[in-house]
């Protein structure tokens, strides 16, 4: 560890710089002023639409941007997109007043790896800005289960995950993949259930340790988390990963979650069928 990391090491928790997007006013500064109460979080600007947010993003080089999604000249999803493609940096996190499926996908198709409603308490919005620049999905327990839903609620085309996802699901690296790296808790003990026979080793080819990760998967781990609990390095899991999606036809941890409730690896979210 270098000098200033231990430096940082020492101080505590880094400050997370934000800017906040939204067309209405008293909205917008209503947020900067929440948020300029919570520690360890810096308001760095304050954007009225999306081509305010992609240019403030551009200037200030901020940890997260805390998005609208309704706005003029350029709404929130396609200023997210300009913002994931241009400053990889950046994360973004949806702060909106609908939680509905038209506002929820295209947002995370686009790049946002949080999503939360304007009934968000401080400390909830604190907690997505964190987990989103630790690598995790800042996504409230509400807009989970509706992903979830989703996903179980989908047909599958051909018996098995096609490299396109099921139609209008998130897929790829911009999609609902950004849940990949999310947090959930390990599920206790459920009965048996799900929508087909519980996976075992030997099921598409997968090893013990495959099925291993592909229940922590669905139980919402990141890739650390998994590495912790099973106590291999990281490199490993991402192998096992890659693997597991190759024998299950498979692109990206949505599909893995939806693989593994089909078929009876789990019965709701993070229960696992033993």
């Amino acid at each position: 560890m270098s000098g200033q990391e231990g430096s940082r090491a020492a101080e505590g928790p880094r400050v997370v710089r934000v800017v906040v997007a939204d067309d209405q006013a008293v909205v917008r500064e209503g947020i900067v002023m929440l948020l300029g109460l919570l520690p360890g979080i810096e308001v760095v600007g304050s954007a009225r639409d999306g081509e305010e947010a992609v240019a403030l993003t551009g200037a200030h080089e901020p940890d997260v941007v805390l998005m609208d999604l309704r706005m003029p000249r350029c709404d929130g999803v396609e200023a997210t997109r300009r913002i994931r493609e241009r400053f990889p940096g950046t994360e973004v996190v949806v702060l909106t007043t609908y939680a509905d499926d038209d506002s929820l996908f295209p947002a995370l198709r686009a790049g946002a790896r949080g999503y939360l409603t304007k009934d968000a308490d401080g400390a909830e919005i604190a907690r997505a800005l964190r987990d989103v620049v630790d690598g995790r999905a800042g996504l409230s327990p509400s807009v989970q289960r509706r992903l979830l839903e989703q996903l179980m609620e989908r047909p599958e085309p051909s018996g098995r995950m096609g490299a396109s996802g099921p139609a209008g699901a998130p897929g790829g690296p911009d999609g609902f993949g950004e849940l990949r790296d999310g947090r959930g808790s390990p599920g206790g003990s459920g009965g048996s259930g799900g929508s087909g026979g519980p996976v075992v080793p030997g099921a598409d080819g997968l090893t013990e340790r495959e099925t291993e990760v592909l229940v922590l998967v669905a139980d919402g781990l990141s890739n650390q988390e998994i590495a912790g609990r099973l106590r291999i390095s990281t490199a490993t899991v991402k192998t096992h990963i890659n693997n597991l999606f190759a024998k299950t036809g498979v692109r990206d941890r949505a599909q893995a979650v939806r693989y593994a409730y089909q078929h009876g690896l789990v019965r709701a979210p993070g229960r696992r069928v033993t």
